[in-house]
């Protein structure tokens, strides 16, 4: 018998077209917000995420990532009407402009998201591991959705770092959310092992050593570092300067 050879590509759909992820893609971070830990980001009038959203497309990102409620650790929770506030009018204004970029919504309501994919995004970008309500909203509109490791909230999330085995824990989590979301519907799923999420900055050092072995679930993997405090703190800067 003749075995097939096992493609490594993997896809998404994105809307009416299939994305093949044959190479590293990038996700440009919009933060609607006024308290994310790198005031870079942050973009609170329309001319300053138009501005960003452009530049972050000119230099090669495949997807902007619009979100409304900070989730670094300690961050206080904004409102949900707060938080759709700020990210509606932002995809509404990214879409207008920008129609062929591929927009993702960062938020853990269920509300936010369904409003989101109403005005145009595209993938479902959830640091709260999911629940039922937002993983009803990705499998109706049959749309990528991203799930995150993490532990409590930002409130908690760094008291929350006892592992005795990172990576197996992590691991372990995927193990039981990806078959989950099948279950429900979701057939586009991303992870994310949640990088700075209730996790040492030695933690995070070790799933990004073992990040490799996360491509046995055969879906993509999103390794989200830049800038976070495994970094800056690492090298001894503040974010601002942690990329250069």
């Amino acid at each position: 018998m003749q075995s097939k050879p096992i493609s490594l590509y993997k896809t998404l759909r994105l809307g009416k077209i299939v994305l093949v992820i044959d190479r590293p893609l990038v996700m440009g971070i919009l933060n609607i917000t006024p308290d994310s830990f790198y005031d870079g980001s942050r973009a609170m009038s329309e001319k300053r995420w138009l501005a960003q959203a452009e530049n972050m497309l000119k230099e090669g990102a495949t997807f902007i990532d619009v979100g409304g409620c900070s989730t670094r650790p300690g961050a206080a929770e904004a409102p949900e009407e707060q938080e759709m506030s700020r990210v509606i009018p932002a995809i509404q204004s990214l879409k207008k402009n920008f129609p062929d970029a591929h927009l993702s919504v960062d938020t853990f309501r269920s509300q936010v998201a369904q409003a989101a994919v109403e005005e145009g995004a595209e993938m479902i970008n959830d640091v709260s591991g999911g629940n039922e309500s937002m993983i009803e909203t990705a499998a109706k509109h049959k749309i990528p959705y991203v799930c995150t490791h993490s532990r409590g909230n930002p409130q908690t999330m760094s008291s929350l770092t006892d592992y005795e085995d990172v990576t197996e824990e992590v691991m372990n989590f995927f193990c039981q959310k990806i078959s989950w979301l099948r279950e429900r519907g979701v057939t586009d799923a991303v992870i994310d092992p949640g990088f700075g999420f209730a996790k040492t900055t030695e933690q995070n050092f070790l799933l990004l050593q073992n990040l490799e072995r996360f491509q046995l679930f055969g879906c993509p993997v999103m390794a989200g570092i830049s800038r976070k405090s495994m970094i800056w703190k690492t090298l001894q800067q503040e974010p601002a300067y942690s990329l250069f």
